[in-house]
């Protein structure tokens, strides 16, 4: 496999996707965030009091994915058709498994905007439960599967 990411002096370098013909992608990614029962259940009855822990992750998913090329040096600013944010909760152990699904219609793939979301959306309710549990953990950060591109389809099995 050939690094595209670097140039002829061995440095550092976007690569250049000007030539490429654009194709409809998608990336999915999750990340977990696990912490004890009373956390999950303050999430779950609204009791939080920094407010809707999961429609406040969601909202910052979203704006991460649209940002991820301000904060990912050498990610190309994409222009995304879509993100949804999806939460499962999880009992036993106690965790929220955040899944993240970001499309586009573009030149080059959304797999770190479907990981920055995902992610962003997990340290989301981190800041918004910290006041009540400081031991969360946020783990389990992958991408799920990607369609589209030279590359092809990936997809893990969860």
């Amino acid at each position: 496999m050939e690094l595209t990411h670097f140039n002829k002096s061995g440095r550092a370098q976007m690569v250049d996707v000007s030539e490429k013909n654009p194709t409809v992608r998608q990336a999915v990614a999750m990340a977990r965030i696990s912490m004890n029962r009373e956390t999950l259940g303050l999430i779950q009855g609204g009791a939080i009091g920094k407010g809707d822990v999961l429609a406040v992750a969601q909202v910052a998913g979203i704006g991460a994915a649209k940002r991820t090329w301000e904060l990912i040096p050498m990610c190309h600013p994409i222009p995304l058709t879509g993100v949804d944010i999806a939460f499962t909760i999880e009992q036993s152990p106690p965790a929220i498994a955040v899944t993240a699904t970001v499309s586009t219609s573009y030149v080059t793939g959304v797999e770190m905007e479907a990981l920055t979301a995902a992610t962003t959306a997990a340290l989301t309710i981190y800041d918004m439960c910290k006041a009540v549990q400081k031991d969360m953990v946020i783990g389990d950060v992958l991408l799920v599967e990607k369609t589209g591109g030279k590359s092809g389809d990936y997809r893990r099995d969860v």
